[in-house]
């Protein structure tokens, strides 16, 4: 990360550590800052249920999300959220601005090098919107921008993509893989049935997290300057499939 502090913008509660966990827990073991910014207050992922309505899901992610932080080496001193209601993460207008904007201010301040965020092809509109917020803040602070996948994981072989080649690179994060894991499964509220007035509500399967949690981690370049960094380490691939092998 070049000696310069790493942004992780998550979309929802768990992507930091779902989407890239492994690079967090390897860069914090040498010793680099890494801070993470949570977008939504993944508060809709168990609308049914009586005791944890909004404000208390709201808490429990909250807390869930400083405690998976703390496995992979990242204080909590270091965790931002901003508190975008879950699934409404605005993707245009004013409100996309803001939110933007303060990325930007929070990426300003802690002087980010480097920036990671949810791909922009994962298939939740909160990642989407997650990902224009840290293009504003990287083009705002002109650090490197790299996306993570989380859902495109979970997209069926030969699924159509853009055709595009994309640069970045890849690491293999075995040593970290158990770090990594165990961060994931911190949100119970996500991975376990602790939430059990809702039958309804959101829990990451068995096929899902075995998709998301491997000896790799990929990321996307996404702007100049991040397609610039590493050169020896950059690579092209035509699809996550290619990428998966």
């Amino acid at each position: 990360m070049h000696g310069r502090p790493a942004l992780v913008v998550a979309p929802h509660p768990d992507d930091e550590s779902l989407g890239c966990g492994g690079l967090i827990a390897q860069a914090s073991a040498f010793g680099a800052a890494v801070h993470i910014a949570v977008v939504t207050d993944g508060a809709a992922s168990h609308p049914g249920s009586g005791t944890h309505q909004r404000d208390r899901l709201r808490q429990l992610r909250h807390s869930e999300t400083l405690a998976a932080a703390a496995v992979l080496g990242v204080p909590a001193e270091r965790v931002s959220f901003l508190d975008i209601p879950d699934g409404q993460a605005p993707q245009h207008g004013r409100g996309a601005q803001a939110a933007g904007q303060r990325l930007a201010s929070l990426a300003h301040d802690i002087s980010a090098g480097t920036i990671f965020t949810s791909w922009n092809y994962d298939t939740h509109p909160d990642h989407v919107a997650a990902h224009h917020y840290a293009g504003i803040a990287a083009w705002e602070t002109q650090a490197a921008l790299f996306s993570y996948p989380v859902w495109a994981w979970m997209l069926p072989r030969g699924t159509l993509m853009p055709n595009l080649r994309w640069q970045g690179f890849s690491i293999d994060i075995t040593p970290h893989i158990a770090i990594k894991r165990e961060a994931v499964l911190r949100h119970r509220s996500q991975t376990t049935s602790v939430i059990a007035d809702d039958p309804l509500g959101f829990r990451l399967s068995d096929a899902q997290l075995a998709a998301m949690i491997t000896s790799r981690e990929f990321f996307i370049a996404e702007n100049p300057r991040a397609r610039a960094l590493e050169p020896g380490r950059a690579k092209h691939a035509a699809s996550l499939d290619q990428a998966g092998d």
